[in-house]
């Protein structure tokens, strides 16, 4: 059978900031070159698309906005179905604030002070490099309250940065979780049924049809093997040896870099 469609990762798969994984220009040019149809999905919730088609410019890959999904367009998309009609309090950087507001949604951000104009029916937890003890008390006591409903960006407790491994969105919503006891209902970005069902559907193509290439087994791996996709994950991100060893999540083919992804492109 031959790949039709690629899922990319981007932060550990394509890049790391804004500079190039090495070998990962080849593999995205051997997708072009074979006329795969592609789409770049990362659990960052900060970002519009429009932010990676200019992030990956930069690193001197070519890519259209309406190739991208990240956890920030797929929380947007769920709060839209399904709480459109919520006063919604963010802990969560300025950007995912933006994109929810960007969309109608009526939305104030948790900040330092602990203080909300309204009290909210939805908490969204993403990540926010300003979450603090004032912050953290203030979602305790929304979430003591059942009928606020409880969402996640992304599970991702580690992210890579340019400067080393960094916590992620998923930190913030188990420091949370554990101090409301109360796990969000939803985690919206990868391995989500959101996430697979918006990706395959802006690829247009079945799963098994598509090839997910990513550097983490509990969010990239699992999204493919969950939904029947093919999965290849690279070792130039988060996930190591030992890593891989342990975890009972297994991809279909281990690459060092994504230099190695053409021979799967006609023998998956």
């Amino acid at each position: 059978m031959d790949v039709r469609g690629v899922i990319f990762d981007v932060d550990g798969t394509v890049v790391r900031g804004d500079e190039p994984i090495a070998g990962a220009q080849a593999g995205i040019d051997a997708v072009e070159t074979a006329g795969i149809r592609r789409l770049f999905v990362s659990n960052n919730p900060t970002k519009p698309p429009e932010a990676y088609e200019a992030r990956l410019e930069r690193a001197g890959i070519h890519v259209e906005a309406d190739e991208v999904l990240t956890a920030g367009t797929l929380t947007a998309a769920y709060l839209s179905e399904y709480h459109a009609d919520d006063r919604i309090a963010v802990v969560g950087e300025p950007g995912l604030v933006d994109l929810l507001s960007a969309v109608g949604l009526s939305v104030e951000r948790v900040d330092s002070s602990g203080e909300l104009e309204q009290t909210p029916d939805t908490l969204v937890a993403s990540l926010d490099r300003e979450f603090d003890y004032e912050m953290l008390r203030a979602c305790l006591w929304l979430l003591s309250k059942e009928q606020v409903a409880f969402l996640g960006t992304d599970p991702d407790v580690v992210i890579p940065a340019p400067e080393g491994d960094v916590p992620g969105s998923g930190a913030v919503i188990d420091a949370i979780a554990n101090v409301a006891g109360r796990a969000p209902s939803a985690i919206l970005g990868k391995p989500s049924e959101t996430a697979r069902a918006m990706a395959l559907d802006r690829l247009d193509l079945p799963p098994e049809d598509v090839l997910v290439v990513g550097d983490r087994l509990d969010t990239d791996i699992a999204l493919g093997a969950q939904a029947g996709m093919t999965t290849a994950l690279v070792r130039t991100g988060v996930t190591d040896d030992d890593d891989l060893a342990a975890s009972a999540i297994k991809p279909d083919y281990v690459l060092d870099s994504l230099a190695e992804l053409p021979p799967l492109l006609s023998d998956t």
